[in-house]
């Protein structure tokens, strides 16, 4: 079991420096420029925790914080927006090969049987020929299911339950699906001369992305039962963490900055279309609900408190 555990630690590791080479070698491409290698630079923290992790942890994880997963956003993270920025710069080329149908995906699969005998460069001309916004989506997509895959095998940190991580693996997949339609959708609607937008909704998706590494909204702490028996009470962040972890999440990290942004769009800018709106609206009512949420904890905390359990609001 110890050896299936470190291998599943070393795989995903792997997987991440690929993808993350994978997006370096894009960049080298569209950029046309060899020095963007230096992007690699990033892959070394990663390296260097997968050794300190496999010699002094055995590939065990920590409780409150993943740094693998850490790493490999910032391995990843300045690769996309550099080819986010290049795509607002550059026209689309009508001769690229979208794969927004089976048929296209066949007919990219055809052109590679006609270009050889299927060596390296072939593969890479193909994969060159697909359209940068495709490129952009599938790392963006790759991006997200690999972090909650590896997430799901990666091994679990000292004081994290089975149960506690398949809840973290539910909201990561949510999550996901959220932060992937915000940068496609809201990126779409911007204009070139937008050049300002790009870079404000590329920050917001970028610290969205930060909640990954953290497990603070799931896992529980275990308070000193015997100081609580000595105070006779527990404050409300020991009693509700997760809970209230939770709700700073939605309000400071994702839904909140979420909401900004498209309110940004829809008034400053004046785009407006139904799934904009949609969205806005979704985004507007997590918030409510997170407040509300946080409303029912403070006065659930005053009525035990009133009942002669104390449990202070502060």
């Amino acid at each position: 079991m110890c050896k299936f555990k470190l291998t599943c630690a070393i795989t995903i590791r792997a997987l991440f420096l690929l993808v993350s080479l994978i997006s370096v070698w894009r960049v080298t491409s569209v950029k046309q420029d060899s020095k963007y290698w230096l992007l690699t630079i990033l892959f070394l923290p990663l390296v260097v925790e997968m050794i300190i992790t496999r010699k002094s942890r055995k590939g065990q994880g920590y409780k409150w914080f993943s740094p693998p997963i850490f790493l490999f956003l910032i391995s990843i993270i300045p690769s996309i927006w550099i080819l986010e920025l290049h795509q607002q710069d550059k026209a689309t080329d009508p001769q690229c090969k979208k794969l927004d149908s089976w048929g296209k995906l066949r007919e990219l699969i055809t052109l590679n049987k006609t270009l050889g005998n299927l060596t390296d460069q072939s593969y890479v001309k193909v994969l060159s020929n697909v359209c940068s916004n495709e490129w952009i989506l599938a790392l963006h997509q790759i991006l997200l299911l690999l972090l909650i895959v590896g997430k799901w095998l990666l091994p679990l940190g000292g004081g994290v339950t089975r149960e506690e991580l398949s809840q973290l693996l539910l909201i990561f997949v949510g999550t996901a699906a959220d932060i992937l339609e915000f940068t496609s959708e809201t990126l779409s609607d911007v204009k070139e001369n937008n050049l300002e937008l790009v870079y404000i909704v590329l920050s917001v998706w970028t610290w969205s992305m930060l909640q990954f590494p953290l497990h603070v909204s799931v896992v529980k702490s275990n308070p000193d039962s015997e100081g609580e028996q000595e105070a006779g009470e527990v404050s409300l962040l020991s009693k509700y963490s997760t809970n209230i972890w939770s709700i700073v999440d939605a309000l400071f990290i994702q839904d909140g900055p979420f909401l900004v942004v498209r309110l940004v769009v829809m008034t400053y800018y004046k785009v407006f279309h139904q799934m904009l709106m949609f969205f806005t609206v979704k985004n507007f009512l997590v918030v409510i609900l997170n407040l509300y949420r946080l409303v029912v904890i403070c006065q659930d905390s005053r009525s035990r408190a009133g009942r002669g359990s104390a449990v202070p609001c502060v």
